[in-house]
């Protein structure tokens, strides 16, 4: 393909704010005009809900690597590799032509990241490879982080350009 592709991904532990700070990074860049994918790591153990036993699931269950059921013009996929490969999932985003993808999770891979601290335990996130913003709540210690990359989670509509043009 060849397109350019951006690639952020929003770090954090539980109950961050890392859904929330995703669902504002997807409908600015949407209304920037990009078309946007999203991947969300399912990082609390087990398979991530799905419908068991209704018709849509049933070729998965079946043993399909990869099925999908279309309904109304969406689209969902089951895909269940022998191995998980990022960089497949984001080849598929790449053939159909996504300009901007956001990753919730997967905190070892070595894309753009924004972290989010809201302890100051969270500080350690600081050391991930690739870190570009840090994305702390306003009780967060401010001394342990440097104020030219970090955003107040108060700011973060007020700086979305910023963090939707920042690269490392």
């Amino acid at each position: 393909m060849g397109q350019y592709r951006r690639i952020l991904q929003v770090v954090g532990y539980q109950n961050s704010g890392k859904t929330t700070l995703v669902e504002k990074i997807i409908r600015a860049a949407v209304e920037k005009g990009l078309k946007v994918g999203s991947i969300k790591h399912h990082g609390h153990g087990g398979k991530p809900d799905a419908v068991r036993g209704k018709d849509s699931n049933k070729h998965a269950e079946a043993g399909a690597q990869l099925s999908s059921v279309e309904g109304e013009n969406v689209v969902q996929i089951e895909w269940n590799p022998d191995a998980f490969d990022i960089e497949k999932l984001l080849a598929l985003y790449e053939f159909f032509g996504i300009q901007f993808v956001v990753i919730e999770g997967y905190k070892r891979a070595a894309y753009e990241k924004v972290v989010l601290l809201k302890e100051s335990e969270d500080a350690v996130l600081l050391t991930l490879p690739n870190v570009v913003a840090a994305v702390y709540w306003p009780h967060f210690p401010k001394d342990l982080i440097k104020e030219n990359e970090a955003i107040c989670l108060d700011d973060v509509e007020k700086k979305m350009q910023t963090l939707l043009e920042k690269e490392g």
